[in-house]
């Protein structure tokens, strides 16, 4: 099977994403599933906007074996590898360093879903996975401990987030869905302090203008 089309929509998928302002320079990585013994990765420590189809990677799901790739491949490819072998009807993983969201992961919290079409896109409930270094076994395994058949989005302690979709589609719109449902409870809280310390409210009005943009 040639690889190619889809190292390539690796590469757009980047592009767009870091238009969207979830993605910038090198942080954060993308995976897609090619079938049942690989997948596609992002390249190490390469910008988005200068990738070619030929520098992402194709690594083998058993034992991240390299077998396409001018580069090498994401040290985060660990954690997509948890992701697809764990959830086999997943084709999409996506690691971003989204602001909002990542904000929300510095509070330590999980984050509740209204029911609905979010709580479809990201599950009911979005746990927080505990820090460990970047690229290290230790956070795949953190990861791995959350899992859920019912669960596309992971707050990652310090590093961002974590999404996945059965569809490249639906992991996008749940980097989406996750980005608006953290800017929402941001806002809640910022506004509930505001009401506890009204001498902060000048201050705290200035994130929440922010936050909307």
């Amino acid at each position: 099977m040639n690889t190619l089309k889809i190292r390539q929509t690796i590469v757009e998928l980047c592009v767009e994403l870091s238009r969207r302002g979830h993605l910038a320079g090198t942080g954060g990585n993308i995976a897609l599933r090619i079938d049942e013994h690989r997948f596609a990765v992002t390249p190490s420590a390469t910008d988005y906007l200068t990738m070619k189809a030929a520098d992402v990677c194709v690594l083998r799901l058993s034992d991240l074996a390299q077998l396409e790739g001018e580069l090498p491949p994401s040290v985060e490819s660990g954690l997509h590898v948890r992701v697809l072998r764990a959830r086999p009807e997943v084709q999409a993983s996506i690691h971003t360093h989204q602001p909002v969201a990542s904000a929300c992961a510095l509070l330590g919290q999980a984050l509740e879903v209204p029911p609905g079409a979010l709580q479809r896109s990201l599950g009911r409930r979005i746990p927080v996975v505990g820090y460990a270094p970047s690229g290290s076994s230790w956070l795949s395994h953190k990861l791995a401990r959350k899992l859920r058949s019912d669960t596309n989005a992971y707050l990652m302690f310090d590093h961002g987030v974590l999404c996945c979709g059965t569809s490249t589609s639906a992991a996008v719109l749940a980097v989406e869905n996750l980005e608006a449902l953290s800017r929402v409870h941001l806002m809640r809280l910022i506004t509930e302090r505001a009401a506890r310390e009204p001498f902060m409210q000048p201050a705290l009005r200035r994130v929440t203008d922010a936050l909307a943009g």
